[in-house]
């Protein structure tokens, strides 16, 4: 059991001696959970094949769930990989910092660990001012997956890092709220053209505005589970993650159709609805995820809203089906994998 320390990045006379710590640490080769734009990310030098191991550990990960590596500026891009392709200088123009998530092949720098055993490297620059001035004090690029429990939701808060990860890292930089509230776009970069891998804030229409629409493409694992034997490119590819302990069954369908199924399941023990604003309760215990028509608001507040699920004691959630588009198919995304892609075609 490790002595976990918080450090309080939200006070500004505490604020700098928070990030100075928390740069020591990660220098030492130990374990700090950060905040970042997307979600509350478990911390290592990414370099370090021994702390890196430390976090699949912390996690209960498993071993071929590559990382992602966060730097502070550009500069230390071009020692973690072989090469940057054209299309990644162009994106990185547009969209760092920020939630956006590019894999390259990688230099022998990084350690397989770190890769998830695989010849190429993901790389981000988080725009989270916090997040950047410890990635820049410790003059490391960091290894930073969500910084929580293996499968479960991903953290947006300091709290929920703290319910999962207290005794098993040795801080956590308490800070506000992650803004996004999923995990960053992860794209592959083929020559000029770009594969989502992952869904998030940056969106294909985004992607397509610097780069052409007939320069990007979307992974089928996005909709739908990887093939037997077919290797994760990306963390959030391969198994169930973002599941609260209830059994999740996502409902696509109208307003009305979403109505109907809910008033079947009144009576019924441990039914919650995880709905959006414009639904009713429908006599059901509920939750409300956002706005049916502002993704971003689902965006921001599912993670969350999955884990007070836990809390309230729901043993069955139905959760009203976002539109896969924009933004929306990134939550669409994370409801799919938090269901086992369990949907019911209401209409």
């Amino acid at each position: 059991m490790i002595n976990t320390l918080h450090l309080n990045a939200l006070d500004p006379a505490g604020r700098e001696e928070a990030i100075e710590k928390a740069a020591e640490l990660l220098r030492q080769g130990k374990l700090v959970i950060i905040p970042t734009e997307t979600v509350y990310g478990l911390a290592a030098n990414a370099l370090d094949a021994q702390a890196v191991s430390r976090i699949f550990v912390a996690k209960g990960r498993p071993q071929d769930n590559p990382l992602i590596v966060h730097i502070s500026d550009m500069a230390q891009l071009d020692p973690l990989v072989r090469e940057v392709p054209r299309s990644a200088r162009l994106l990185a123009e547009k969209f760092w910092p920020g939630p956006l998530t590019m894999v390259m092949p990688k230099s022998q720098a990084v350690p397989d660990v770190t890769s998830g055993g695989l010849d190429t490297v993901a790389v981000r620059m988080p725009s989270h001012q916090t997040a950047r001035d410890i990635i820049e004090k410790s003059g490391l690029p960091l290894a930073a997956p969500s910084a929580n429990l293996s499968g479960s939701p991903s953290p947006t808060t300091a709290h929920r890092c703290a319910q999962d990860m207290d005794g098993r890292v040795e801080a956590i930089v308490v800070d506000e709220d992650s803004q996004v509230g999923v995990e960053s776009t992860v794209i592959a970069l083929h020559g000029e053209d770009v594969l989502v891998l992952r869904p998030g804030a940056v969106t294909p229409e985004d992607l397509a505005s610097v780069l052409g629409s007939e320069h990007v493409s979307v992974h089928s694992s996005i909709t739908a589970p990887l093939q037997p034997g077919e290797k994760a490119e990306s963390p959030g590819m391969k198994y169930k993650h973002y599941a609260p302990k209830a059994e999740v069954t996502i409902l696509r369908g109208s307003k009305e159709a979403f109505a109907e199924f809910a008033a079947q399941q009144k009576g019924k023990d441990g039914v919650y609805l995880l709905r959006f604003e414009e639904d009713g309760d429908y006599g059901l215990p509920s939750l409300c995820y956002g706005s049916q028509s502002d993704p971003a608001s689902q965006a921001h507040r599912l993670f969350e809203a999955l884990r007070e699920l836990d809390e309230l004691g729901a043993k069955t959630v139905y959760a009203h089906c976002p539109e896969a588009e924009g933004v929306g198919l990134a939550v669409y995304n994370r409801l799919l994998r938090a269901a086992a892609f369990r949907v019911i075609d209401l209409d």
